[in-house]
């Protein structure tokens, strides 16, 4: 019953603006500063993290969202402690065992971004795995940033796009926004209209550096596992204020 109220309220508020993004970023922070204001292990924040985004997917399915893509690892959290990066991993792949099914029921579509090649074999395959399950599902397209860079997703496009010139496929005179855009992580997915950004710092390390380009800002003090849906529907709400003028003059 609870869930259905949810998709009541979320519906509503879907119908009272019109303006909603269609492409929603999340850089998911402060799970560890959560946990430790708790006096717990940083573990603890990242578990408590996975039910928050939990209920984050459910709100954008029932509002009925383009996209959304999250930041779960970039390629700089390497450098963090070996026991935590392994729980991390570890955590990648419970969510996708417990979840897969009812993303796939969800009509979810995942995705996942960054060096995948360079995660453990066992993970690979369950992103493999996942991936295939929903390939065809036409609802939320929810796009899993991991092992990810934006500057290193950048370099390998042009890296790509360079072997096609070398190769005669393309000329350079070819090389356009489009193309480049083609050969990024995510494709040809839209742009990111709205980048969020929770527990209190105000920079977007690395996330999407080109999806961005024009994207609106929404940053909030509220750690990650104590940001509600409510809070994210005020985010998309404030969206809809915004005068987006792309750099021209209304």
């Amino acid at each position: 019953m609870q869930d259905d109220n949810n998709k009541i309220n979320n519906s509503s508020f879907l119908i009272l603006n019109s303006t909603l993004p269609k492409h929603v970023g999340i850089i998911m922070d402060g799970n560890g500063r959560w946990a430790k204001g708790l006096g717990l292990l940083r573990s603890a924040g990242h578990a408590a993290g996975v039910k928050t985004l939990k209920k984050i997917i459910t709100t954008a399915v029932n509002i009925e969202l383009e996209a959304l893509t999250v930041y779960a690892f970039s390629t700089e959290n390497w450098n963090r402690p070996h026991t935590e990066v392994d729980f991390l991993m570890h955590l990648f792949s419970e969510y996708l065992e417990k979840e897969k099914r009812e993303l796939n029921e969800k009509n979810v579509r995942i995705k996942f971004l960054g060096r995948i090649n360079e995660l453990s074999e066992s993970l690979i395959k369950q992103i493999d795995d996942a991936e295939e399950m929903m390939r065809n599902n036409t609802g939320l397209r929810f796009n899993v940033a991991t092992n990810y860079g934006g500057q290193d997703e950048i370099v390998r496009a042009t890296q790509k796009i360079a072997k096609k010139v070398l190769d005669g496929e393309i000329k350079i005179d070819q090389i356009d926004s489009k193309l480049f855009e083609s050969q990024l992580d995510t494709g040809n997915e839209v742009p990111i209209d709205l980048l969020i950004r929770t527990g209190g710092d105000l920079r977007v390390s690395n996330f999407m550096l080109w999806q961005s380009a024009y994207a609106e800002f929404w940053f909030t003090n509220t750690t990650f596992p104590e940001f509600t849906p409510e809070e994210f529907l005020e985010a998309l709400k404030d969206f809809g204020k915004r005068d987006r003028r792309f750099g021209s003059i209304k």
